[in-house]
C-alpha cells in the first residue's frame, strides 16, 4: 500500500507556470506506475499524465502536451508535474495516483488503486 500527498498547487496568472510534487510514503515508490488527473467543477475526472516506473514511458493528454512535463525521482518517492504555459482552462483539483499493476499506459482514473489528497490549481485570465 502506498500514501501519496499532493503539493506545489496555487493561483497563478494565464502563461504562468506551476510544480506539482506528490511524494509517496513506503520503500517500495518504484514499483507504481504514477498518473496525474484532474477535477473541474462541473466536470469528469481528466487525465493529464502517466509515468511509467523507470521514466521511460510517458503519456500526456492531448490537452497538455507540449506545456506540461511529468517526471520521478525513485529515489526521493516523488513524482512532479511541471506546469508551464497555463491557461485558465487548466484550473482543477489535481490529483496523484498509483498502480502497481503490469499492463500498459493507463488513462482512466479506474485503473488506478491509490490516490493522493489533491492541491488546487487555479489560474486567472
Amino acid at each position: 500500500q502506498v500514501q501519496l500527498v499532493e503539493s506545489g498547487g496555487g493561483l497563478v496568472q494565464a502563461g504562468g507556470s506551476l510544480r506539482l510534487s506528490c511524494a509517496a510514503s513506503g520503500r517500495t515508490f518504484e514499483r507504481y506506475v504514477m498518473g496525474w488527473f484532474r477535477h473541474a467543477p462541473g466536470k469528469e475526472r481528466e487525465f493529464v499524465a502517466y509515468i511509467g516506473r523507470g521514466g521511460g514511458t510517458i503519456h500526456y493528454a492531448d490537452s497538455v502536451t507540449g506545456r506540461f512535463a511529468i517526471s520521478r525521482d525513485n529515489g526521493k518517492n516523488t513524482v512532479y508535474l511541471q506546469m508551464n504555459s497555463l491557461k485558465p482552462e487548466d484550473t482543477a483539483v489535481y490529483y496523484c495516483a498509483a498502480d502497481q499493476s503490469w499492463g500498459s499506459v493507463r488513462v482512466r482514473p479506474e485503473e488506478y488503486d491509490y490516490w493522493g489528497q489533491g492541491t488546487q490549481v487555479t489560474v486567472s485570465s
